[in-house]
């Protein structure tokens, strides 16, 4: 029986063993600590992740993003199709280069943007489509790829949170015009912190390597304007051994899943779209009642929880209009799923008696008054 105060569960456990402490030590002591060979491995090998697509590797996710949206020449007076239901940094990639974005609803299962939403908001200004791949769950992209080539856009598929997640067999990041990954230390892998942009446009995977070089190719033969937004060679051996373990942390991840899938009965379960591989980044409950009162009783039972994303980006202040106001968007399954979803942990380290005391406390906290 659950007990009011057992052993904490943390919502997630992010993995630093002695394979990765050696690898950045290895790297630190050859002295070639920026943008060396561990940097040129690490992409090549993740392109066997992603359909042997072109790497390139940066010091985000969001330079993921932002360098990707540059390299694409958007910018002011362009519009990129964004779900609103995700983290700021969909967003704000799209402010940052000067572009405005243009929220659309999503799919009550997959909680990834709904490609008919997308289709009706395209409007001459449109460039570029960003959907999420929202807690590890693959978006519609066959749909959304239909859409994108009937009107000329491009994709940037936003891969944050979905390493190893695929679509009828065509892995997150192979898609679009350009995948964005995250390597921040609570992803399903990570390099303490980096990124990496895929694509299949070899010129734009050149153009890519300029702009997180300060635009240089060769040093001091500058080309075009660029930033500096390099991985370092520590992050990439990291991000190296991290890789090798990924599909078996994935595998333990969707059993982890599954187990919990079978168990609770007091919350709404994340469901699977049918050809989808969720590789649960999140598990992400609805909680049909009192959520505030839900995660209360959690916290009690010493069960990790938190709620990702509790306001749509269009609600976040520098999306707001001039009278502190959201724009014109209505969104009623956004709206839904942020006074709904809870997260509960899923990451491999549980153990199975964690797995019981979690299903165990979701099914008592779903009927918290």
């Amino acid at each position: 029986m659950v007990g009011p105060h057992p052993e904490f569960i943390p919502p997630a456990r992010p993995i630093i063993g002695e394979a990765e402490i050696e690898a950045a030590v290895r790297v630190l002591r050859s002295g070639r600590v920026v943008q060396g060979p561990e940097v040129a491995a690490f992409e090549e090998e993740f392109g066997d992740l992603v359909a042997g697509r072109h790497c390139v590797a940066v010091n985000s996710g969001t330079s993921a993003l932002q360098l990707t949206l540059m390299a694409l020449g958007f910018g002011p007076g362009d519009e990129v199709i964004v779900p609103s239901f995700s983290f700021a940094a969909s967003g704000n990639a799209v402010r940052l280069v000067g572009a405005e974005p243009v929220f659309v609803d999503i799919e009550p299962g997959s909680f990834c943007v709904d490609p008919e939403a997308v289709a009706a908001a395209i409007t001459p200004k449109t460039v570029g489509i960003m959907p999420v791949h929202l807690y590890g769950h693959p978006a519609a992209m066959d749909r959304i790829m239909e859409i994108a080539q009937q009107h000329g856009l491009a994709v940037v598929e936003d891969a944050a949170q979905a390493h190893g997640a695929e679509l009828n067999g065509t892995p997150v990041g192979a898609f679009g015009t350009a995948g964005c990954f995250s390597f921040y230390p609570t992803k399903n892998m990570h390099s303490l912190e980096g990124g990496m942009i895929t694509t299949a446009d070899a010129e734009l995977a050149r153009t890519l390597r300029l702009l997180r070089n300060q635009g240089m190719e060769q040093r001091y033969a500058n080309e075009i304007v660029g930033a500096n937004m390099r991985m370092t060679d520590v992050a990439a051996a990291i991000g190296r051994v991290q890789l090798t373990q990924l599909g078996d942390w994935t595998e333990q991840r969707r059993a982890n899943a599954k187990f919990l899938d079978s168990a609770i009965t007091g919350m709404v379960t994340p469901p699977v779209a049918d050809g989808a591989k969720h590789v649960y980044h999140q598990y992400t409950v609805r909680v049909t009642g009192d959520r505030d009162a839900a995660q209360a009783r959690l916290t009690e039972l010493g069960i990790g929880n938190a709620v990702y994303y509790p306001t749509p980006i269009h609600r976040l202040k520098p999306y707001l209009n001039a009278d502190g106001q959201p724009g014109p968007w209505e969104l009623p399954e956004t709206e839904r799923a942020a006074a709904e979803v809870v997260s509960l942990p899923v990451h491999p380290s549980l153990s199975q008696a964690e797995l019981e005391r979690i299903a165990e406390g979701a099914n008592l906290a779903g009927g918290a008054k």
